[in-house]
């Protein structure tokens, strides 16, 4: 009995004494466990999420089959975790990041789970599930920069582009089962059974996460922190001030303008080009999928050999060719080859970028860069959709696509060939595996 107590308290004590982040896999040992259950609870959380984005998007356009509720359903989809991620990030430095998350996350399941009731009770407005969907939306911007700079807590450096290809391989998989999971609970009883399914995996994956310790910043209980607003400006001077930071911002705005964006338009590409048969579109995003998983595999096989500005280069290149090859494909078959190996493409360009950010990223600044992060992301690729889609009326998506990739090498070979690419390979290269974090502040 004594000796079991012995051995908690050593652990307990091992967990509490663990740096914020920067540390090496030799010097916490028992930092398998803890990353394993984060993910579990991640994982098994966002299965529910997966299953409740599919089915709305399905339940609208099944249900209205207008292309404004679909459009609005976008907008409340993704402008509030644009605008919230200004201030999550902002709150993921002041705060304990692993509260954060099982906040937002207790959050979305409530608003879900009063959903679910209202629908129980025959109240299914419209109005009613665009606020749920903005609800979701708000918590989904306050947890993506919290998990991004939680990891590095948790994960030593040395392991991070390991960690994170594997997690990149799990939710490839989720993608290509949520969708499957989805349609079979939606067509043989309804929404709301999925509703409740998010509550319980929400549940479980909060259950998880307070099992775990994760150690809060040293600035989070400072008695001298500065305001909000000079934590927010501290934020966007240090993004625009660091060569390496701000180039990797870049490249992911326009990778997700040029490359994301477009890949949205491939099935209007197959539907007018190789037939409106629904399976033709699954294959193609299954193979996707199938891509995504591979290709997060192969990234944590490979991950200790790999140069992160080379990885992230040479994948938004390709992005571009395999853009360009995607307009010119003859047939079915070649497209989905290549939509197929721009699936394995993905993870190495966005865990690369990721991973680096992580590296080099002081941990009290991490919330911040990956709020703005997730504004990028989040603004980009609607933005896209905003000028591609109308386009797609009038020009030929195949030439649309021929033009982003075109646009998209060239943009990448000034951003590598530019000073500031210049700049920031070299501040890439102190970054060795293990290396301190902060290095290339310009």
């Amino acid at each position: 009995m004594s000796d079991g107590t012995s051995t908690a308290s050593s652990t307990s004590q091992a967990e509490a004494s663990q740096p914020t982040s920067g540390f090496l896999a030799a010097d916490v040992p028992n930092w398998q466990k803890r990353v394993t259950i984060f993910i579990a609870g991640q994982t098994i959380s966002m299965f529910g999420s997966f299953l409740v984005q599919y089915a709305i998007m399905w339940h609208l356009t099944l249900t209205t089959k207008s292309g404004l509720v679909l459009a609005l359903a976008a907008v409340f989809g993704f402008l509030p975790q644009a605008i919230v991620s200004v201030f999550a990030g902002v709150w993921a430095d002041r705060v304990n990041r692993r509260v954060m998350i099982i906040v937002s996350d207790t959050t979305i399941a409530l608003s879900t789970l009063a959903l679910a009731l209202l629908m129980l009770s025959g109240v299914d407005d419209l109005w009613l599930i665009f606020l749920v969907m903005a609800v979701r939306s708000v918590g989904a911007g306050v947890q993506m920069p919290a998990v991004s700079a939680l990891l590095p807590q948790i994960v030593p450096t040395d392991k991070l582009m390991r960690v994170n290809g594997i997690n990149s391989s799990i939710q490839s998989g989720l993608g290509l089962l949520a969708p499957v999971a989805a349609a079979a609970v939606y067509a043989n009883w309804s929404i709301i059974p999925i509703f409740f399914i998010d509550v319980v995996t929400a549940i479980i994956g909060v259950g998880l996460l307070l099992t775990i310790r994760v150690p809060s910043l040293d600035r989070v209980h400072s008695g001298e922190k500065p305001s909000y607003f000079t934590d927010l400006k501290d934020g966007m001077s240090y993004i625009f001030s660091h060569d390496l930071v701000r180039w990797v911002m870049g490249v992911f705005a326009i990778v997700f303008l040029l490359a994301v964006a477009p890949s949205n338009l491939s099935p209007l590409l197959i539907a007018r080009n190789f037939g409106t048969e629904v399976w033709k579109l699954t294959v193609a995003e299954v193979l996707f999928s199938l891509g995504m998983a591979l290709g997060g595999v192969l990234l944590a096989t490979f991950a200790g050999k790999l140069n992160r500005v080379t990885m992230i280069l040479s994948t938004s290149v390709i992005f571009g060719i395999l853009s360009i090859g995607l307009g010119l494909a003859p047939n079915l078959i070649i497209f989905c080859i290549l939509f197929f190996v721009i699936g394995v493409a993905v993870p190495s360009f966005y865990t690369s970028a990721m991973t680096m950010l992580q590296e080099t990223v002081e941990p009290e600044r991490q919330g911040r860069v990956f709020g703005f992060v997730g504004i990028v992301i989040s603004v980009a690729m609607p933005l896209g959709m905003a000028v591609l889609g109308p386009l797609a009326d009038v020009v030929a998506v195949e030439n649309l696509m021929v033009a982003c990739g075109i646009a998209m090498i060239v943009s990448v070979g000034a951003a590598a060939l530019l000073p500031a690419g210049r700049k920031a390979a070299a501040a890439a290269k102190l970054l060795g595996p293990g290396a301190s974090s902060g290095s290339g502040q310009g």
